[in-house]
């Protein structure tokens, strides 16, 4: 797979040399996502971002980092802002912003519809996000995250913790884990929030070591990489089962006692009830670092996508 007029859409196609790629440009990118550097590579080339679902990190990062890189940006925020609201399908909205920019960033709640954008467009897709399915730029972000903060991906043991059922952010990360050597994992999580079995069965048959519990304390003192992330309560049929499980799991100080001294903490982000405030001063507290990662990995993709990764690798 080379990148340049390719869509992101899933991290399935991703091979172990595709990431070290993309991981080699984003720090290559990093003083331009900081502001210490400047570029205008992306002068002229527009980036349409068309958030139908809630979002203030993904949107935002992805507009920043295409405006590091001397780009535009048009931003759709929200159905109601839309001509969907009108009647209009996804199709059709896609045909007619593909005639406005050059790349196009979708986060939709409908399961797949990154991959009919992408069917549609002339230009380049990239999946912020279609429902539960997948969101390949924050596992990339993840991992490259978990890179900077450990030295290595090779030989860690990554538990996660929480709504590993509807959360989208973890099927895509479990699945680049795959890439890497010695990787355990450990799932954490209720019952009724386990990982969708497909994807738990497809894990294992590639020879993954995958852990289910619901003991909290277990996965803690295991791990390496803590990943947590919130109840997506929105992806309940039922609110009032969401409402049964809010909070059912809790990272805190507290549970950081029978944790590893160098355990590091990641969370896609916003918490809402999973992963208490009292962490913020943890030593391996990386998720605001991760947060920011999205920037360079983000400007990245977009070189990479577009032809302008040489600018950045010159001299490296």
């Amino acid at each position: 797979m080379g990148f340049q007029g390719r869509d992101i859409i899933s991290v399935k196609p991703f091979t172990r040399e595709h990431l070290e790629t993309i991981f080699k440009v984003a720090n290559a990118c990093e003083p331009y996502a900081s502001g210490e550097k400047r570029t205008d590579v992306l002068r002229g080339k527009v980036l349409g971002n068309l958030f139908f679902e809630a979002s203030t990190r993904t949107r935002l990062s992805f507009g920043s980092a295409f405006r590091r890189l001397g780009g535009a940006v048009e931003t759709t925020v929200g159905v109601s802002f839309s001509s969907i609201s009108k009647g209009e399908t996804l199709e059709d909205t896609i045909r007619v912003i593909d005639g406005y920019v050059d790349v196009i960033v979708l986060r939709h709640p409908q399961l797949g519809s990154a991959k009919i954008a992408a069917d549609y467009a002339k230009h380049p897709v990239i999946n912020g996000g279609d429902g539960p399915g997948e969101h390949p730029t924050q596992a990339l972000l993840d991992l490259y995250t978990i890179q900077k903060e450990r030295g290595q991906i090779d030989g860690s043991t990554v538990a996660f913790v929480g709504d590993l059922k509807y959360g989208r952010t973890v099927h895509s990360l479990v699945e680049l884990l795959t890439r890497f050597e010695g990787i355990r994992v450990v799932l954490a999580s209720p019952d009724a929030l386990r990982l969708p079995p497909k994807l738990l069965a497809s894990l294992r048959e590639r020879g993954l070591h995958v852990e289910e519990t619901s003991d909290l304390t277990h996965a803690a003192r295991q791990a390496d990489v803590m990943y947590v992330t919130r109840l997506q309560a929105e992806r309940f049929p039922d609110p009032a089962e969401a409402a049964k499980l809010i909070g059912a799991y809790v990272v805190d100080r507290a549970l950081l006692e029978v944790a590893k001294p160098d355990v590091s903490i990641l969370h896609p982000l916003p918490r809402h009830g999973d992963l208490s405030e009292d962490v913020d001063d943890h030593p391996g507290a990386a998720y605001f670092r991760q947060a920011h990662n999205g920037i360079p990995v983000r400007m990245a993709l977009f070189a990479l996508i577009l032809g302008k990764e040489e600018t950045f690798l010159e001299g490296q």
